[in-house]
């Protein structure tokens, strides 16, 4: 059965989720804005497990923009919505202020609780760093499935944005700029230093040679300093998210990384830009499972298997 989840909105900064059965904060939802520098934007940390186990990092020392999870873009039509240096090919990163933008948060249309799930759904804007208006984007963001049996609980998150330029939005990366295998974009989630050298699994395959891969899904594994024991995140798509071709592959390719740092996105645009035409609108919608313990490809099947899209 399903347990309760509890909702605490402080108006101004944050909304934080918690599983009624133990009194687990199981996220916060930080909306404020923060330093210029790392494209401010709503994100989710911290993300914890129902046993109370932190599983995102805020700020890390390697890259400060890094927080939680979150929806990014990296190459925006030659802006950073992603935060920090900004890649140039031929020129590696370099610190250029002028091309980091923002999303603002302007709004909330749902805030609520039921017996079994949390709704947010919030408006925002896209700005490059001199503010004009380049998109609108519809963000609703749930949490579900609270199974304190299994061990783990589920957050949908869904976003849509829709172009108000004039001229066409190019959604790249830096691999699309001439940084091979450095497809990060779209929904990032960037996990504890102590994951780092974490078990990659995807539906056919595993480790971080799954860079650049296509699947329905990418699992993560990581040990917890302090405490005994493991945790599972698995991103996956839900099922109408670009799929084309006759056998249904997705053209977004996964970015995922456990040397450096633990982090992993579904990119839509890994090897080529996406290019989204005035008035238009992408939609995307995702699933995020968090799980206690070290989930195997059987068990991540099926926990993702009995959750309705």
């Amino acid at each position: 059965m399903t347990a309760q989840p509890v909702l605490v909105h402080r108006h101004g900064d944050d909304i934080r989720v918690s599983a009624a059965s133990t009194g687990v904060e199981l996220l916060r939802y930080v909306y404020r804005a923060e330093a210029a520098w790392e494209a401010p934007k709503p994100y989710i940390h911290p993300l914890r497990t129902l046993a109370g186990r932190t599983v995102t990092d805020y700020r890390p020392n390697d890259h400060r923009w890094h927080k939680g999870l979150q929806m990014t873009a990296s190459h925006l039509s030659g802006q950073n919505l992603w935060g920090g240096n900004s890649y140039v090919h031929g020129e590696g990163y370099r610190p250029l202020p002028e091309r980091v933008g923002s999303m603002a948060h302007t709004g909330f249309d749902e805030i609520s609780a039921r017996e079994d799930r949390v709704t947010l759904v919030e408006r925002l804007t896209w700005h490059p760093y001199t503010g004009e208006h380049w998109a609108d984007e519809v963000r609703r963001v749930e949490v579900h499935d609270i199974d304190p049996v299994a061990g783990s609980w589920a957050l949908t998150w869904s976003s849509a944005v829709t172009n108000r330029r004039a001229e066409p939005l190019r959604f790249g990366s830096p691999a699309t700029h001439g940084r091979a295998g450095a497809g990060y974009t779209g929904l990032f989630w960037r996990g504890p230093r102590a994951f780092r050298g974490g078990r990659v699994l995807s539906a056919d395959g595993e480790g971080p040679g799954l860079m650049g891969s296509q699947s329905d899904w990418l699992a993560y594994t990581g040990e917890h300093d302090g405490f005994d024991g493991h945790a599972t995140v698995v991103m996956a798509h839900a099922p109408e998210n670009d799929h084309t071709g006759a056998s249904g592959e997705h053209p977004a390719h996964w970015f995922v990384r456990n040397d450096s740092y633990a982090g992993m996105a579904p990119s839509f645009a890994f090897h080529e830009e996406l290019v989204l035409d005035p008035g238009r609108t992408l939609t995307r919608r995702y699933r995020v499972l968090i799980a206690d313990g070290a989930w195997d490809r059987d068990r991540i099947e099926h926990g993702l298997g009995r959750m309705a899209w």
